[in-house]
């Protein structure tokens, strides 16, 4: 089961989320809505942006939230919740309202289970996973909500498709080592020698000797 669960977390990858919020980019500067195609690219970039943050904050500073095991927002958890249902959404806008919901909802259903799958192969808590869903549902629906009014967009047919089609060979691409340069990143702005971990919020001070 757990090479199941590989498969699937590895749909929220940047290999292949990123591809795939260029493409939602792409659709709508074809169909000359460059106003949402900006808007697109700004509210994704604050979600990447406090996921990044909160990271940092972590690997560099320790600043997390024990309690809950909270170490920084699931990053694949965001992607799929912040891309999935843009994704859908954009290619059913001139649907009926039902199959454009219904659309979005297939989208939420597909990010919480690449969500769901950061848990059940250990890499990330239940927090994490959680609020990187809930932090990218709000990217999505703030920009769905930026387009509702934006039916008669006309969609280049030939451009999705390709588009798409390009979509399936990208969980063949080699994953960037985001966790890596992060890591290299966090020490160089704290200036230590070593990264925080999860291990720090269970290791023991050494007591002081008995005068």
């Amino acid at each position: 089961m757990m090479h199941v669960w590989i498969a699937i977390t590895e749909l929220g990858g940047t290999a292949v989320m990123a591809p795939a919020a260029a493409a939602v980019a792409l659709w709508l500067a074809a169909g000359r809505r460059w106003g949402l195609a900006r808007d697109w690219c700004l509210l994704l970039g604050a979600g990447l942006a406090v996921v990044v943050i909160s990271k940092l904050a972590f690997i560099g500073w320790g600043l997390g939230w024990a309690a809950i095991e909270f170490a920084g927002f699931s990053g694949h958890a965001m992607r799929a919740a912040a891309i999935l249902p843009v994704l859908l959404y954009v290619m059913l806008i001139n649907a009926e309202a039902p199959i454009r919901r219904a659309g979005v909802a297939v989208g939420v259903g597909l990010a919480l289970l690449i969500a769901f799958s950061r848990v059940a192969i250990g890499f990330h808590s239940v927090s994490e996973a959680v609020l990187g869903s809930l932090l990218g549902l709000g990217v999505a629906f703030s920009f769905i909500w930026l387009a509702r009014r934006a039916r008669g967009l006309v969609l280049e047919r030939t451009l999705v498709v390709l588009s798409l089609c390009g979509l399936l060979f990208t969980p063949q691409i080699r994953p960037v080592p985001t966790e890596l340069l992060l890591t290299r990143a966090a020490l160089y702005l704290s200036g230590h020698d070593r990264p925080f971990t999860r291990a720090d919020w269970t290791r023991v001070a050494p007591r002081a000797a008995a005068p």
